[in-house]
Formats: structure tokens, C-alpha cells, sequence
């Protein structure tokens, strides 16, 4: 997955902010420390400029080993071209330097106005000195440039594992739709030869649901109440359905401030009646959903079948695919219990309650 980022990243401009302050720095040094000796005044021609042009020279070295010599060698893996390059560079430089400094001494001892001798080498420090220096500058360009550059990759790779998330997380959530209508379908096609006036109140109904799927669900946060009347509309499908053969008790309290994830609650309506019902025995569904502190507490129960066993021990692809979403959303903030045995099946979910922005 590809996502686009901005032309110039925070990275970039902290790292630039970096360089500017260091030099900016640098080049105030010299007037500060007239202030510091107490000067009258401050000479800028023999003191100030001269200091400024032993600085310059690193601070054109320095932009052009991080302009030039580091992204176009450095970064495309000729570091055998970018050493000989950079080595070659900064021995030219000052050799050019020390030559033009000579150049200034006549033949008799006497010295023309302008740069003296070593004068125009940091802190007067021999030629050989100084290419030693600016090459350990060269090395602190990099070591803070591919500390940027490690900054800004890690923000990528996080950036990037939230979207590939986030596609998985619809994709999920949009892997239950089918599930749910296959389902609700089958219940309406059974209903046809109970009920026809009741398959036909249960189409209607279907088409309440599935706009709350395909519209609500595509949020991330859903009202908890519409959830719950989604929830009710598909218990009601469900007695109709199943008549008296069983017992369905749904309670929930009045919560309108509260939000949820869509398409979850739904997930464990549809395991208890799948596996929960059967025409021979007593069948019940027990759905209780309550607010305790700052969890909601979802319990689903209903009866066990020796039939249904096995199968409903996975839950089936609804509920890994739900279970794969609240671990998404949650991450460890969240717990799923699940009680079976040969008299009943039980679901405890508690989620973090969620306010509405």
C-alpha cells in the first residue's frame, strides 16, 4: 500500500532548523566575545570579518557535502565515491587555502595588507588540522542526517502499518456483511412457509437492516441505541422464525451518549441462534448487555445441543473475523470469555465505553 506524503516533511525542516542555529551560532561567537573582553567598540574589519572568512570556508563545504555529495553518492551507495569525493574536496579546499595565504608573504619578510599567514584556518590551526576538523564535521552531517532520515522512516512504517490496518479492519467488517444477509435471508426464506404476511413484515425489515449496514456500519463509531435497534429488529426476524420453540429474553440499558463499534454485537446474536436452536429440545437465547464503570458487558447464552457442539467451539469465520476487529480497535484493552459445556454456550465481551465527539 502506498500513501502520499508531504513535499517537505517535519524531518527535513527540524533537521535544516538544526543546521541554521548551529551556524548562526558560530558566526555570532566573534561578537559575543568582544562583548565579553569588554571592548568599546567591536572591530568588525580585523576581528569580526577576519573570523567570519576562517568560518566560511566549512560552511561552504558543509552545504555542499550535504546538498551534493551525501544525496547524490552517499544515499545511492557509492561510498567508495562519496569518501574519495568528500576527501578530495576538503584537501583541495584548505591545500587552496594555505596556498593563497603564502601567496600574501613577500620575498623580503614583509606582509601585504590583508589575511596573515594561518589566519584564515579555524582557530589557526595548520592546513592538515583543519581537514582532520572538517572531515569530522562531514561525519556529524551524516550521523544527524541519517538520524533524521531514521526518524522519518520509522513514522512511515508506523504510518503505513496503521493504514494496512485499517484496510484489514474494513475488510473484516465488510467480510460480515454477506455473512449477516446470507443468514437473515435463509430465516425470511423459512418464514415464507410459516408466514407469508410475516415474510413479508421480516423483507421489510431486511431493508431496515441492511441500510444500517451498508450506510451506519462504514463509520468506525456507531450510536449505541442504533445498534441496539438493529439487534432488535434481527431477534424479531428470529421469533417469528421460531415461534414458541424458544426463549429469547434481550435486555439492554438506555445508553444515548455511548458509542460503538458497528457489526459486532450482531456477531454473537447470529452464533447463539445458529447454534443455540433446535426444534426437539428447549432452546433459549439470553442476551444481556449492562454498563459496569467504564466497560460495556455483553453476555450471550444460550442453550447447548450435542449436535452443535463441535462446531460452535470455533465460533466460525464470523467470530474470528469480529474477534480479529476488536483486537484492531482495542488492542489488549478488551476480554473475551467464552463458557461451554453440554447445557449451555456463553459469550462475555467487555469493551471500553466510547463517548460521542
Amino acid at each position: 500500500m502506498k500513501f502520499k506524503t508531504p513535499l517537505i516533511r517535519k524531518q527535513t525542516i527540524g533537521e535544516n532548523v538544526l543546521y541554521t542555529f548551529v551556524f548562526v551560532a558560530v558566526y555570532l561567537i566573534p561578537i559575543f566575545n568582544s562583548f565579553l573582553m569588554a571592548e568599546e567598540h567591536i572591530d568588525f574589519y580585523n576581528k569580526v570579518f577576519l573570523a567570519w572568512s576562517i568560518i566560511t570556508p566549512y560552511l561552504v563545504l558543509f552545504l555542499f557535502n550535504n546538498y551534493i555529495l551525501i544525496p547524490f553518492l552517499l544515499n545511492k551507495g557509492r561510498i567508495f565515491w562519496y569518501v574519495v569525493s568528500a576527501f578530495s574536496v576538503v584537501t583541495a579546499a584548505f591545500t587552496i587555502i594555505e596556498f593563497m595565504e603564502r601567496a600574501h608573504i613577500i620575498s623580503d619578510g614583509q606582509v601585504e595588507v590583508g589575511i596573515l599567514p594561518h589566519q584564515a584556518t579555524l582557530a589557526d590551526l595548520s592546513w592538515y588540522w583543519n581537514i582532520v576538523l572538517c572531515i569530522f564535521m562531514f561525519a556529524a552531517n551524516i550521523g544527524i542526517k541519517k538520524f533524521y532520515e531514521s526518524m522519518q522512516k520509522d513514522e512511515d512504517n508506523a504510518r503505513l502499518a496503521r493504514e494496512v490496518i485499517e484496510a484489514e479492519m474494513y475488510y473484516l467488517k465488510y467480510q460480515i456483511n454477506p455473512h449477516f444477509l446470507m443468514n437473515t435471508l435463509n430465516n425470511i426464506h423459512a418464514l415464507v412457509d410459516i408466514d407469508a404476511e410475516s415474510a413479508k413484515q421480516g423483507i421489510v425489515e431486511l431493508s431496515d437492516m441492511m441500510r444500517h449496514v451498508v450506510y451506519e456500519s462504514s463509520a468506525d463509531r456507531i450510536p449505541f441505541m442504533k445498534d441496539m435497534k438493529f439487534l432488535e429488529n434481527y431477534i424479531e426476524l428470529m421469533r417469528v422464525r421460531y415461534s414458541q420453540h424458544i426463549d429469547i429474553k434481550f435486555n439492554y440499558p438506555e445508553l444515548t451518549n455511548i458509542t460503538v463499534p458497528p457489526l459486532v454485537f450482531i456477531v454473537f446474536t447470529e452464533n447463539a441462534f445458529k447454534h443455540g436452536v433446535t426444534r426437539n429440545r428447549h432452546s433459549y437465547i439470553h442476551i444481556d448487555i449492562s454498563l459496569e464503570e467504564d466497560m460495556l458487558v455483553a453476555t450471550f447464552e444460550n442453550s447447548a445441543h450435542q449436535t452443535s457442539l463441535n462446531s460452535k467451539t470455533d465460533g466460525g469465520v464470523g467470530l474470528e473475523n469480529v474477534s480479529r476487529r476488536l483486537e484492531y480497535i482495542y488492542g489488549k484493552n478488551y476480554s473475551l470469555n467464552i463458557v461451554s459445556d453440554r447445557e449451555k454456550y456463553c459469550v462475555t465481551l467487555k469493551i471500553p465505553k466510547s463517548y460521542e465527539s
